[in-house]
C-alpha cells in the first residue's frame, strides 16, 4: 500500500513539472499518471488501485474536499458580484450548449439518459484553470476577465445544483418523482439551515478559537467530517440522501460567512490537493481499459463542438445580441472552450449510480483530456488568435453597440496607460485637464469618470485604441504597465502614428528595460530601483534622519488624497 502510494506521487510529481513546462494544469499530470498506472496493471498484472477500497475512499474524500472549498469560498456576498451580463450570458451558455450537445449525443447513438450526462458534461468549464491562466495573463480584471469568472461562477452554482439532484435518480437512468421532490425539499431545508448556521453561531465560535491555527484547522476538519457522519446516517435510515461529496459543499457553505474561511481554506488546500490526485489517478487508469476504437468519432466531434461550438454560443450571446465588440466577446468565449473538472465528477457519479456505462465515461474523460490540452494554449496565445480571426470576428459585431469603448474627448498632451497603483501616483502629481487615462479594468474606469477625468476604457494592444485616438498632438505617453509585450506594442503603435511624444514605459527588469530602449523608448523607470535611489537621496541629503517625521507626515497627506480619488 504505502510503496503504490509512493509510486503514484513519484509518477504525478514528475508529470507535474513537465506539465508546468508545457503550461498545462496539473489535471492532465494526474490523468496521465493513471494512465501509466494503467498500463503498468496491463502489462505487469499488478498494481490494481482501482480495486482497493483505501484507494477508493482517498477518491472520494479529495471529491469531498474539493466541493468543502468551493462552498468556502461562495460566500453570499459574491452573489452580488456577478452582473447581470455574466448571469445572462452563463444562463443562455448553459441551456444552449446542453441543448446542442443533447442532440449531438443523440444523434451519434447515445441513450437519452447517456446523451444527458454527455451534454451536462460539455455544459461546464473550469473555474479553476479559467481564473489560473487569466491571472497569469494579468487580464483576470479586464472587462472580458470579470465577464468570464461571473459566468463561471453560475456554472458552480448550476453544477452543484446538479449533483444535489443526482441523488434524486434511481439506479439505472430512471427517475423517480417522488425521489427527486424529496431531494429538492432536503437539499433546500439543509441549504437553509447551513446559512442559518453560518450567520449566527460559526462566526462567535470560530473568532474565539482563530488565534489557534492548529485548532481553527482541527475545528474545521471535525465539522466537515460530523456534517458527513449526519448525512450518512439520514441516508442510511431514509434510503434516500446526499453522497459524502455533497455533504463536503454544505459543510463549506456554512463556514463561508466567516471571516476566517480564508485561513481555513489556505490550511484545507493541501489536503484536498493530496486527495483528489487518487480520484483522477483511478480515473486515469479505468480508461486503459477500454477500447476507444468504437467511440472514436464521437470523441473529436464533441470535442470539436466545445472547442468551436461552446466560444461560438458565447460569442453571439454577446456579440450579436448583447452588443459587445467582437474582442470582448471572443475573449469571454475561448475561455468555455474546455469541459471542467467538475464535468469528470458528475460523470464519475453516473458510473457510481449506474445512470451511465463505462463507455460513456471514457468519452467524457478523453473530451476532457482533448479540450482542457487545447483550450489552455488558445487562452494563453489568445491575441495572436485573435489578430488572425479578426476580419471573421467581425460577424459577430452588430452595428449598434453597446458602450464599451468611448472615444469622446480623447486629445489630450498627456496620455497615462494604466492607472491602478503606480499610475494613481503618476496621475495624482498631473493636471488633470491635460491627462487621457487608457485601463482596461471597467471598474477604474467609472470611478475615474466620476472623479471628472477623461478616461478611455480598453487593452492597450487592441489596434482600435490607436485607430481612434489621435497620437499627432500627444507630448508625453506613460505606461505603467508591467508587461514587456504591452509596452513594446505601445512603443511601436506611437512610433507609426507619427508622434513626436516622449515615452515613458515601465520595466521589471534590466533586460526589459534595454529592450525597450532599443525600440524607441525614451525613458524607462524600474519601480525597485527608483524606490531604492529615492530612499538613498533622503539618506545622503539627511544622515541623522532628522527630517523623517516631516516626510512621513507629507508621505500620509499624499496617500490619503490618492485614496480619495
Amino acid at each position: 500500500m504505502i510503496l503504490e502510494l509512493a509510486i503514484i506521487v513519484c509518477i504525478a510529481a514528475t508529470l507535474g513539472i513537465i506539465a508546468r513546462i508545457f503550461k498545462q494544469p496539473l489535471i492532465l499530470a494526474y490523468i496521465a499518471t493513471g494512465i501509466i498506472i494503467g498500463l503498468i496493471q496491463i502489462l505487469f498484472h499488478s498494481f490494481y488501485i482501482g480495486e482497493k477500497e483505501v484507494f477508493d475512499l482517498f477518491s472520494e474524500l479529495g471529491i469531498m474536499f474539493l466541493l468543502f472549498l468551493i462552498g468556502l469560498e461562495m460566500n453570499y456576498s459574491s452573489l452580488k458580484t456577478v452582473g447581470k451580463t455574466s448571469v445572462a450570458v452563463g444562463i443562455g451558455q448553459i441551456i444552449f450548449t446542453f441543448i446542442f450537445g443533447f442532440l449531438i449525443a443523440s444523434a451519434l447513438g447515445f441513450a437519452q439518459v447517456s446523451a444527458a450526462y454527455i451534454a451536462m458534461a460539455l455544459t461546464f468549464s473550469s473555474t479553476i484553470i479559467v481564473v489560473k491562466l487569466l491571472s497569469d495573463s494579468k487580464t483576470l480584471n479586464s472587462l472580458h476577465g470579470k465577464i468570464s469568472v461571473g459566468f463561471l461562477l453560475v456554472q458552480d452554482f448550476v453544477v452543484i445544483f446538479m449533483l444535489i439532484m443526482l441523488a434524486g435518480l434511481e439506479g439505472g437512468g430512471s427517475f423517480s418523482f417522488k425521489t427527486l421532490i424529496y431531494t429538492l425539499f432536503l437539499g433546500i431545508l439543509l441549504f437553509g439551515i447551513m446559512i442559518a448556521i453560518g450567520r449566527s453561531i460559526f462566526p462567535y465560535i470560530f473568532s474565539k478559537i482563530a488565534r489557534s491555527q492548529e485548532l481553527l484547522f482541527i475545528t474545521s476538519i471535525a465539522w466537515v467530517f460530523g456534517l458527513v457522519a449526519l448525512i450518512e446516517f439520514l441516508r442510511a435510515k431514509t434510503g434516500i440522501g446526499f453522497s459524502i461529496e455533497v455533504a463536503g459543499f454544505l459543510a463549506g457553505l456554512a463556514l463561508a460567512n466567516s471571516s476566517e474561511h480564508y485561513q481555513i481554506a489556505n490550511r484545507i488546500k493541501p489536503l484536498r490537493d493530496f486527495f483528489i490526485l487518487i480520484f483522477f489517478v483511478i480515473l486515469g487508469s479505468s480508461i486503459v481499459f477500454y477500447n476507444f476504437t468504437t467511440i472514436g468519432l464521437p470523441i473529436i466531434i464533441l470535442s470539436l463542438f466545445v472547442l468551436i461550438g461552446n466560444p461560438l454560443i458565447v460569442m453571439t450571446i454577446m456579440g450579436l445580441f448583447m452588443g459587445y465588440r467582437k474582442r470582448t466577446a471572443f475573449m469571454a468565449g475561448i475561455t468555455v472552450a474546455q469541459i471542467s473538472e467538475f464535468s469528470l465528477i458528475l460523470g464519475a457519479l453516473g458510473l457510481k449510480l449506474g445512470h451511465i456505462d463505462e463507455e460513456t465515461m471514457a468519452l467524457i474523460a478523453a473530451v476532457g483530456i482533448i479540450t482542457i490540452t487545447t483550450s489552455t494554449y488558445m487562452i494563453v496565445f489568445s491575441n495572436k488568435l485573435y489578430s488572425k480571426l479578426s476580419p471573421i470576428l467581425s460577424f459577430f459585431e452588430r452595428k449598434n453597440l453597446r458602450k464599451e469603448y468611448s472615444f469622446e474627448d480623447t486629445q489630450k498632451p498627456i496620455i497615462l496607460v494604466g492607472y491602478d497603483r503606480t499610475g494613481k501616483s503618476i496621475a495624482a502629481k498631473l493636471q488633470k485637464e491635460k491627462m487621457l487615462v487608457i485601463d482596461f479594468n471597467p471598474d477604474i474606469i467609472k470611478s475615474l469618470e466620476k472623479s471628472g477625468y477623461s478616461c478611455l476604457y480598453g487593452d492597450i494592444i487592441d489596434p482600435l485604441i490607436f485607430e481612434n485616438v489621435d497620437f499627432t498632438n500627444v507630448k508625453m505617453v506613460i505606461s505603467t504597465s508591467p508587461e514587456i509585450k504591452d509596452n513594446i506594442n505601445l512603443v511601436s503603435g506611437v512610433k507609426l502614428s507619427g508622434s513626436k511624444a516622449k515615452i515613458i514605459s515601465r520595466a521589471e527588469s534590466e533586460e526589459d528595460a534595454k529592450i525597450l530602449y532599443g525600440k524607441g523608448c525614451d525613458y524607462v523607470f524600474l519601480p525597485l530601483y527608483s524606490s531604492g535611489q529615492y530612499l538613498g537621496k533622503i539618506i545622503d541629503t539627511d544622515p541623522d534622519l532628522e527630517g523623517l517625521q516631516e516626510l512621513r507626515n507629507k508621505d500620509m497627506i499624499f496617500i490619503n488624497q490618492i485614496n480619495k480619488k
